[in-house]
């Protein structure tokens, strides 16, 4: 089967040449015709070759090639909504590839919408800030986990507009406080602009004394390995940064860990894998054993299988330097914000120690992409249709539901004032902290007696720029001609 190549980089740029020509020469340049109907056959046939359910795809000739691409993509997905609930377009492959790259324009803030009032869903809204990222516009003004934003450039937030109010590039930030199981306005303001920022996915480690313990916490916002920024060349490599984080629980003697995966949509499952590596029970015997497997179409499994390309269906297990290596079990904290790539680490343990979940149930995906562009540039479309699901060393998947993976213990993470990530006290690390020795820590009675469960808006957490809220896995494709 002839594949077009497939352009996956994380550098895009204009190249911007100039040529002496007599002053007297004339060029006259005719630029190609491009059509939905060309965008759109190319579309087709790129998602015939990769596409994991390409044989549910209608024929080209049953499709309407003369509409917009972006409606032309979702019209030939397989049960739209319900069986393919994640291949998506963006008419930008410049942005799709930044947002997977952690790379966007923000005011880096994460934030969960609760009803001002519960028994009105149709009211007004609270965004309360549930992480802050480094660096971002947000940290630099003092914005912490747990702030409260009650209107947005004069607008109270409503549920009519909550969702989208915070896209501008410039916002005036109205904060309030929750008291006596009220919201309440107060005299605060800030005005920020976002800027471009490459995202650092660790929030938070440390290491926690708990009832005879040592305990290692990571909460760890997106799978990212490494990037090079586009516009300042600059380098960074975050699965280095996690083996850092785990040299140092490694060395301060962490025989308990708690991962914190309740905000995290997926990303790379190369980073994924990482992770899996520096958590799993006795790394040395599961070195060059499977990790976990991937399935494709027919048609990309006959190419691949004719290319002797073996990896591209089985990853085994590495012996990272920095494993913990006493860990017997691990704990998880989750939401149905947990997706993907997060889902994938909970898959590639289970089979070798105890896995417990803590929080919600997770968003339940277990099929993955890459990015598709056009090779030659004639539009700047970039597609990331579903082309692999991805077992464990035992040849399970069934997680690829609504409902995701059930909680060990289920906690509901809607309690208010919230915590930093990090504190002992904080809802879903203190329950992961009281299976680990449910006597050692006493939070204060008077502080106890303030928390109030709230109803949110949605049951997702979202943040200022969409790009940031995919949940996915992607890998970079191993074969193409």
């Amino acid at each position: 089967m002839n594949f077009k190549k497939i352009i996956f980089t994380l550098l895009v740029s204009s190249l911007l040449f100039a040529c002496k020509k007599d002053l007297t020469e004339t060029t006259t340049t005719t630029p190609p015709v491009v059509t939905n109907a060309t965008v759109n056959t190319w579309i087709h046939q790129t998602m015939s070759n990769y596409y994991f359910w390409s044989t549910k795809m209608p024929a080209l000739s049953s499709t309407n090639v003369n509409i917009d691409p972006m409606k032309y993509f979702t019209s030939i997905l397989y049960d739209y909504g319900n069986t393919d609930r994640f291949s998506w377009i963006d008419s930008s492959s410049t942005d799709l590839i930044d947002g997977i790259n952690g790379f966007n324009k923000i005011l880096g803030v994460k934030i969960n919408a609760f009803l001002v009032d519960n028994a009105k869903p149709d009211g007004d809204i609270a965004l309360v800030v549930a992480y802050v990222l480094k660096g971002s516009p947000a940290e630099k003004s003092g914005i912490k986990r747990g702030d409260i934003i009650l209107n947005v450039d004069g607008q109270t937030v409503n549920a009519r507009n909550y969702s989208t109010i915070l896209q501008n590039e410039t916002l005036t930030l109205g904060f309030g406080l929750f008291s006596n199981n009220t919201f309440n306005v107060i005299d605060k303001s800030l005005k920020l602009t976002k800027v471009e920022l490459q995202t650092n996915p660790i929030l938070i480690d440390t290491v926690i004394n708990w009832s005879g313990k040592k305990v290692g916490y990571l909460a760890y916002s997106q799978f990212i390995g490494y990037v090079k920024n586009r516009l300042t060349g600059q380098e960074y490599n975050f699965d280095d940064s996690l083996r850092a984080r785990f040299a140092g629980f490694k060395s301060k003697g962490v025989n308990e860990l708690i991962v914190d995966l309740r905000y995290n949509g997926g990303g790379y499952v190369s980073s994924s894998n990482l992770l899996t590596n520096l958590m799993v029970k006795d790394i040395a015997a599961r070195e060059n054993n499977v990790m976990n497997k991937k399935v494709y179409n027919a048609a990309y499994t006959e190419y691949l299988t004719k290319q002797n390309d073996k990896t591209s269906f089985i990853t085994k297990f590495q012996n990272e330097a920095n494993n913990i290596g006493n860990l017997s079990r691990v704990f998880i904290l989750t939401s149905n914000s947990t997706a993907s790539a997060s889902e994938l680490i909970i898959n590639n343990l289970k089979p070798f120690m105890e896995v417990i979940l803590v929080g919600e149930h997770t968003y339940g995906k277990n099929v993955g992409s890459f990015t598709i562009t056009d090779e030659k540039k004639r539009w700047n479309y970039g597609l990331q249709p579903i082309t692999f699901k991805i077992t464990n060393s035992l040849d399970q998947s069934d997680y690829g539901t609504v409902n995701g993976f059930l909680p060990t213990y289920e906690v509901n993470d809607n309690v208010l004032p919230y915590k930093l990530l990090g504190d002992p006290s904080e809802t879903l690390l203190k329950a992961a902290l009281n299976i680990i020795g449910p006597v050692a820590y006493k939070s204060n009675a008077t502080l106890q007696s303030l928390k109030t469960t709230r109803k949110l808006a949605q049951p997702k957490a979202f943040s200022d720029n969409k790009n940031l809220d995919r949940q996915d896995m992607f890998e970079q494709p191993r074969g193409h001609q």
